[in-house]
């Protein structure tokens, strides 16, 4: 596949998504103080979530590396 093709793959742009709000959220977590830990009943809710973006965007973008998308093969209709 050539690389323009490659770079919008859906996968790699959900997969990228997921990493930069999953790194936001843990980073968040990290830092939540006492009130936000209290309202979220005790569970650290920002950080979990965070892990589990990375996690997922971490398996998209695995996935579009161990299997790429075949570039459609060129028609020799001209219109």
């Amino acid at each position: 596949m050539a690389a323009p093709q490659r770079l919008f793959d859906i996968r790699r742009v959900i997969g990228g998504l997921f990493l930069v709000y999953g790194l936001i959220l843990t980073v968040t977590g990290l830092f939540d103080g006492t009130q936000e830990i209290q309202k979220a009943e005790g569970i650290r809710i920002n950080l979990w979530t965070g892990i589990a973006m990375l996690v997922v965007g971490g398996a998209f973008l695995l996935w579009e590396r161990l299997r790429p998308s075949d570039a459609p093969a060129p028609s020799d209709e001209e219109e």
